[in-house]
């Protein structure tokens, strides 16, 4: 069975439409008026090998975070509703991600509860015109619509991009990992009979 959702979300704030293959080939498009997070959702449809479709309008006269946030809460419900039931899947992934100076390790758990545990320091507040307060908004709104567990740990890194392009490739990796199929494992990976 195809493993895709479709997500649409409007308020007075944002309008997204979110198309999400998660047996995909890595290719997408991504439109959100703010360009670094264009730029990472490209990094992390690839290295995810998922196809990603994204449109986002938002009130950035005000600033990218509600555009951001939302965008990463409508990523989470993709992933939540693609996966169904969870049968068969590897549930559990990480990756640990060199970029140049930069090392950051990503890891998941798809347990239906969702927790975030982000350490990541940048050198600077700005990325671009980019906020990088704002990665770890992206990421706790994705953590809590996926209902996932993720933790985040960038190792050092000077570079922020940098910084940012690790944790966005590595948390791709991780997710790949864990919405594989796993051959050996029928119904769903969990003692409890459901996730």
């Amino acid at each position: 069975m195809p493993r895709t959702a479709t997500i649409d979300r409007a308020t007075r704030e944002t309008q997204i439409h979110l198309e999400l293959d998660l047996d995909g080939t890595g290719v997408g498009s991504w439109k959100t008026g703010v360009g670094f997070l264009d730029h990472m959702l490209e990094l992390f449809t690839r290295h995810g090998a998922l196809d990603l479709k994204v449109e986002a309008k938002g009130d950035l006269h005000v600033d990218a975070h509600h555009t951001v946030e939302d965008v990463g809460i409508c990523l989470g419900q993709a992933v939540k509703q693609a996966l169904g039931t969870k049968q068969g899947i590897r549930r559990y992934g990480h990756f640990t991600l060199p970029m140049e100076e930069t090392l950051a390790t990503t890891a998941i758990d798809l347990s239906g509860r969702y927790f975030l545990v982000y350490q990541a320091e940048f050198a600077s507040p700005k990325i671009g015109d980019f906020d990088s307060e704002l990665v770890e908004d992206f990421w706790q709104a994705f953590a809590a619509n996926a209902l996932c567990n993720l933790h985040v740990l960038v190792h050092y890194g000077r570079n922020s991009h940098h910084v940012s392009e690790a944790i966005f490739k590595s948390a791709a990796r991780a997710l790949r990992m864990a919405v594989e199929a796993d051959p050996r494992m029928t119904g769903v990976p969990s003692t409890k009979g459901t996730l």
